[in-house]
């Protein structure tokens, strides 16, 4: 039975996926500072070359496409999947305990180390995947194309590149994402929200000096600093208690000197999910309410307050709280936040169900911001990516999910991007799962069971949509 014979070939080859993996891990792949024939840097293009050299050893026929992405060839030229993921990484800490990060370790049946679930795992799984029907040598009518590239961390500009030179295959998927399967990826519109006054008219006493707080839209701010003058300290600490009640957020007051300054810690999360977070900066907002201060650049916080309040996380007091069956609820995240010298600037992120429309949502969104005088970079939002749930090759691949893990496949919704996002019929298929596997975090791995099993669903799948008819 050909299952059991992609099962039994996959687990002999375990230790080598595994040296593979642990190869890729150790190449520094963060992006870097550009050099002739490294568009990322060194790490990017070391990663794409050390990739092409094992898609050269285990028979695929390999193109270079710049040192910016590297593809491997299965089966007749004529192209019916390509299967995209990526070997560049995230930027690391010095918080790693089980091993640093570009030191792979293998241990209680994990193998950790910086890529090892985002994205160098999933892309040996597929790797694997190919080898394992080419050494087999399962018929294929059409062929598979996988695809490596080094820059979906940064703006995935790689993608765009290969596809300014090549066009896609008929079917693609990404393991750069979850299982079962994600085919819907909400809209987004992001930007960025400015308004000015003239500083010689900031109130003398109880004045809002500075506010800031996070770092990118995307992300819920774990923190915040309000800089005030003219508040006593003793009704400064009093208000900060107030607030930390009334939003969860923590609050430290420092009065030592002529002005207060009051720091907020919140509990950060992907601007995707803001529900799962405390935005410190607008509990930063509450706190300027229970001061009562005045002036222009308290106005500019009380105004962001009643537009973004604390805990709103689904854009009910801008108007556009939305949601379909499909594709679940508007996400709202206001994630970077200034207030200082005369001037607001702040970014969003929404995440937008499938039944947004720019009437119904930029529309109403720049008609409420308008109304407090503050303007919005943006005058339109990026579409959803949405491939329906009856479509074959959905079927499929859910089909490859059941068979393998026993389970229902059932596809997901999600507001974050993958890899095919932009790509025409692309959905993500594994291999990330509801275990925390601390992508973008300090020790992230992955099971070596995970990626056996999500080599063995790829093998299937591609003898599925690329194989011969039975």
């Amino acid at each position: 039975m050909l299952k059991d014979s992609i099962s039994a070939y996959i687990d002999s080859k375990e230790d080598e996926m595994l040296k593979d993996l642990a190869d890729l891990i150790r190449i520094d792949s963060t992006r870097g500072e550009a050099k002739p024939g490294m568009p990322y840097g060194e790490g990017p293009a070391a990663a794409v070359a050390a990739a092409g050299e094992m898609m050269e050893r285990y028979g695929l026929r390999v193109t270079d496409y710049d040192s910016i992405m590297i593809a491997g060839d299965l089966g007749p030229a004529e192209r019916e999947l390509d299967i995209i993921a990526h070997l560049d990484v995230v930027p690391v800490s010095e918080d790693w305990t089980v091993t640093a990060p570009f030191e792979p370790k293998v241990t209680d049946g994990k193998i950790y180390g910086r890529g090892a679930i985002d994205d160098k795992g999933p892309a040996v799984a597929a790797l694997y995947a190919l080898r394992c029907v080419k050494e087999l040598g399962i018929p294929l009518k059409k062929g598979v194309r996988l695809l490596l590239g080094s820059n979906e961390e940064c703006g995935s500009s790689d993608l765009r590149y290969y596809f300014q030179r090549e066009k896609p295959a008929p079917h693609t998927f990404s393991p750069d994402g979850d299982f079962p399967l994600i085919n819907i990826e909400k809209a987004r519109l992001a930007g960025t929200l400015t308004a000015s006054w003239d500083k010689e008219e900031e109130a003398k006493d109880r004045r809002l000096v500075l506010l800031k707080g996070g770092s990118k839209a995307n992300v819920v701010p774990p923190s915040a600093t309000l800089v005030v003058s003219g508040v006593p300290a003793g009704e400064a600490e009093a208000a900060a208690a107030e607030a930390g009640t009334l939003t969860g957020a923590e609050f430290t007051v420092d009065a030592a000197g002529e002005e207060t300054r009051i720091s907020v810690r919140g509990v950060p999360a992907h601007g995707s999910r803001p529900s799962d977070g405390v935005n410190a900066a607008t509990a930063a907002f509450v706190l300027v309410r229970l001061l009562a201060l005045t002036g222009p650049a308290a106005q500019a916080a009380l105004s962001l307050g009643e537009l973004f309040p604390h805990g709103d996380t689904e854009g009910r007091a801008l108007g556009v709280a939305m949601s379909d069956e499909l594709s679940g609820a508007l996400t709202m995240n206001l994630g970077v936040v200034s207030i200082a010298d005369g001037e607001l600037i702040a970014k969003i992120d929404c995440r937008a169900p499938l039944c947004a429309t720019d009437e119904n949502l930029t529309d109403v969104f720049l008609a409420r911001l308008s109304s407090f005088g503050i303007a919005f970079s943006k005058k339109q939002m990026a579409p959803a990516h949405h491939v329906p749930e009856d479509d074959p090759f959905v079927k499929d691949l859910l089909a490859c999910y059941e068979s393998w893990t026993g389970e229902k496949g059932r596809p997901l919704a999600i507001g974050g991007w993958t890899y095919v996002h932009n790509i025409p019929g692309g959905v993500a298929f594994g291999c990330d799962t509801e275990t925390d596997h601390h992508m973008h975090g300090d020790d992230e791995f992955v099971e070596t069971g995970l990626l056996a099993q999500s080599a063995k669903m790829f093998a299937d799948a591609v003898v599925r949509i690329c194989g011969e008819e039975e």
